[in-house]
């Protein structure tokens, strides 16, 4: 059952949490009717958000739904520790030591193990490289360590205004038991692109913290085929993605979210959400695909509300 979306100031989102619910308008509609359309491929929940960041009106489906995150929270991490960063508590060139015995063991994903078996020094500016351009997650544990652990994280979105996002564990700690750990950390779509707003608008950071963030999220080489696989060729796309893998066949969560360059020189927020589905991989980044061009071809409607 599709819920009636809501319209909300983006600039207001992370302060006063300001909901208004407007009449439906005949375009706004098909839209959300669209992404229900092309969400029915996966045969499971699908949630997902857009919205035109500098003055918008928010299509939804299932946008007040919780789903789990997976590596897309690393988005609200690199926040959080980037405004520690501007704080002065933490330095971009402050080296990080990981042991060889913090590194986990495969198949736990981190190329940074693959590529220091014994472990290394690294700075904090390249653990947030890793942590974002290959979603690393000892990177990501180390960051969300340093940033003062998942309650911090959670209150530095709590600060933003965000209430429907919770980070309670780390990576390491879901791979022990991810099927039941997972879905700890977990966002509802609005709230994720209410993240996005507040990144693009560079609520909580510094200008300098918030390109570092944005030119990361742009070098992203995971989900080519996800957000950005229906777009213009050379469209600029900051985005992050999660995915839980597929166990027994089925996939807890395949997630991409994440801001669009339009041509006018505004920005797209995309959030999709894909959970609990026995739909083969190519189905799954094949309908965040499809929803993100039916966004992006509706942009104008999103823009002006008619």
């Amino acid at each position: 059952m599709i819920k009636h979306h809501r319209t909300i100031c983006c600039g207001l989102f992370g302060f006063l949490a300001l909901f208004c619910w407007i009449a439906p308008a005949q375009a706004q509609p098909s839209l959300q009717a669209q992404m229900a359309q092309i969400a029915a491929a996966t045969q499971g929940p699908v949630g997902a958000a857009v919205v035109v960041v500098e003055g918008g009106h928010i299509v939804a489906l299932h946008g007040e739904q919780r789903f789990p995150m997976q590596s897309v929270y690393k988005i609200a991490i690199g926040m959080a520790v980037l405004h520690q960063v501007d704080l002065g508590t933490l330095k971009l060139d402050q080296q990080v030591r990981i042991t060889k015995a913090e590194l986990p063991l495969p198949p736990h994903y981190s190329p940074l193990r693959d590529r220091y078996p014994n472990g290394a020094t690294l700075p904090v500016s390249r653990l947030l490289d890793e942590m974002i351009t290959v979603s690393d997650n000892t990177a990501s544990d180390h960051l969300l360590t340093l940033a003062g652990g998942p309650q911090q994280v959670t209150a530095f979105l709590r600060g933003l205004g965000l209430r429907d996002i919770v980070v309670a564990t780390s990576e390491a700690t879901m791979a022990r038991n991810e099927q039941v750990e997972q879905y700890r950390n977990w966002a509802t779509p609005t709230a994720m692109l209410g993240l996005l707003c507040a990144l693009q608008e560079g609520r909580g950071l510094s200008v300098d913290s918030r390109r570092r963030l944005l030119d990361r999220m742009t070098r992203c080489q995971t989900g080519p085929h996800q957000i950005k696989g229906l777009l213009p060729a050379g469209t600029a796309v900051a985005h992050k993605t999660g995915s839980s893998g597929t166990v027994d066949g089925l996939t807890r969560a395949t997630n991409d979210a994440g801001l669009i360059a339009l041509p006018d020189g505004r920005h797209l927020a995309v959030v999709v959400f894909v959970s609990d589905t026995r739909a083969g991989m190519a189905v799954q980044e094949a309908v965040i695909a499809q929803i993100a061009r039916a966004a992006w071809e509706s942009r104008a409607i999103l823009e002006h509300g008619h």
